[in-house]
């Protein structure tokens, strides 16, 4: 209304459809029904109302163009010099649950997109406007004069980009109604949240951005308090955060470089934190921190003993959040959504292309499960082994995870050979903890096959009880043998984990 007021104060005829017209109308602007203007009526329930030569001929004809002046003439088409076009709220319709195919269907705008393209493609002589946020800069580009073509050229992009992200809304849904997972075309529709710094080094740019329709996982964090996010901040509380929520119970994962380097479960919050913290404090030292649950005061306290990153949670208590102020650059962040699960692709970059799959979301199917030793493992121990399988999951392959008490205890991520994994496991264990015996009685996973038993008869030396690994190696029966040499129970899960 404000705007459409502005435009009669400057004396824009308006040419106007349906509601808007109406609401127009109401507010005491002038307003010119678009049947009237084309002697056509609306007809198909609306479906065709704008779609006209009088419309198009108005907004296509290039103005210093000799036949387009002609042409236009002859058929008595009037110039029309602003566009402005919100459309059919199709994302807004899809994102509820009980949307049907057909109510989608008939919120799939055809002649707003047209004619914001059209007006888009003859910016030179048309200024067009798809987003409200745009109304005000629009009227104080009037109030100083014409609307310079520098503008009118933001505009038009910002069309392009509108229509684009509205066309990829429109294919995603149709592909998702059709349970397509790998659709012939992969569109993709991003909005930018922020400029970042720099990327992964000083001499990079960065920006991050977000799925257009997204309503999960870390871009709706919300940030209390420290520095603003840095490119490898955000990567490190992603893997954090998708970490920590493969536990129900309270979990803390602390994060350094995409690898946990400590986890652990627990009654309590304050307990899952600091046995986290303990499995590797030296490594912890500038991580990030990963809770499950919200953050009490106690929990806090025994937080600001260390330096940190970056923390993200489902929530705070007061006090907690009044306690990290004394950390004025600790990233506190919060997900109210934070065990939901994204059904959007994993997607890898490669030169000149994109690696696609599935999310790795498969949980451990104890049924599929096999014990393949002479000795079952005990009730402590499949305890351990549960909790050590969802952690060796998220560490880069490949990967090793010794766990104790529900706690990590040393870890080995990342290496060329899954030997030398188990052998800076075992070495982080035993420095980390000060104790030579302390993977005693520890569970070590690994998340993919042993190739040779020489991973198992290492980890055997440092007093381990039980493996779980998903086996599938031509050389499973000497790992198995290796095991029952040392008493050791085996499971083997039928199900890889690699992480690249």
């Amino acid at each position: 209304v404000e705007l459409g007021l502005f435009l009669q104060e400057k004396g824009v005829e308006i040419l106007s459809t349906g509601g808007t017209a109406k609401l127009l109308q109401e507010n005491n602007v002038a307003t010119i029904e678009v049947s009237d203007y084309t002697g056509f009526p609306e007809i198909l329930n609306g479906r065709v109302k704008t779609l006209h030569p009088k419309i198009y001929g108005g907004i296509l004809n290039i103005r210093d163009n000799t036949e387009h002046s002609n042409q236009v003439k002859e058929h008595d088409i009037g110039p029309i010099d602003l566009v402005i076009v919100n459309l059919y709220a199709f994302e807004k319709t899809v994102a509820k649950k009980d949307v049907t195919l057909e109510e989608a269907i008939e919120n799939i705008d055809i002649g707003g997109p047209s004619m914001l393209r059209a007006s888009a493609k003859n910016y030179q002589d048309v200024a067009v406007v798809v987003d409200p946020n745009d109304y005000v800069a629009l009227m104080n580009e009037m109030s100083k004069g014409d609307i310079s073509k520098e503008f009118r050229m933001d505009l038009a992009k910002k069309v392009f980009r509108k229509t684009a992200q509205y066309d990829v809304a429109i294919s995603d849904y149709l592909n998702s109604a059709k349970e397509e997972k790998m659709p012939g075309n992969l569109n993709m529709a991003l909005k930018k949240i922020q400029d970042l710094r720099y990327g992964e080094n000083p001499h990079q740019k960065a920006a991050f951005y977000r799925e257009a329709d997204s309503s999960h996982g870390i871009v709706d964090a919300r940030q209390y308090q420290g520095k603003e996010l840095s490119f490898n901040n955000i990567l490190d509380i992603e893997a954090a955060y998708q970490c920590c929520k493969e536990f129900k119970e309270p979990a803390c994962v602390i994060v350094k470089h995409l690898n946990p380097c400590g986890a652990a479960i627990h009654d309590t919050m304050s307990k899952a934190f600091v046995n986290a913290r303990t499995g590797d404090p030296v490594s912890c030292f500038g991580g990030i921190v990963a809770l499950n649950q919200k953050v009490d005061e106690e929990t806090a306290l025994l937080m600001t003993e260390t330096f940190f990153e970056a923390v993200i949670a489902p929530g705070y208590e007061d006090a907690a959040l009044e306690l990290f102020k004394k950390k004025k650059n600790l990233r506190v962040m919060s997900l109210d959504n934070f065990f939901n699960e994204s059904e959007s692709p994993d997607l890898r970059r490669v030169s000149g292309g994109l690696l696609v799959q599935d999310q790795d979301q498969q949980e451990l199917d104890l049924s599929t499960c096999k014990v393949v030793t002479k000795r079952e493992p005990t009730e402590k121990e499949w305890e351990d082994l549960k909790f050590a399988w969802k952690v060796v999951k998220h560490v880069k392959s490949n990967a090793i995870v010794f766990a104790k008490n529900k706690q990590s205890v040393g870890v080995g991520a990342g290496q060329m050979s899954r030997v030398d994994s188990v052998k800076i496991a075992s070495v982080k264990a035993v420095d980390n903890f000060n104790d030579k015996d302390i993977l005693k009685s520890a569970v070590m996973a690994s998340d993919a096959f042993f190739p040779f038993r020489d991973g198992v008869d290492g980890a055997a030396n440092h007093g381990i009880t039980a493996v779980i690994q998903p086996g599938g190696s031509v050389r499973d029966n000497e790992v198995i043998e290796a095991c029952d040499e040392k008493g050791i129970a085996m499971v083997m899960t039928n199900m890889r984990h690699f992480k690249h």
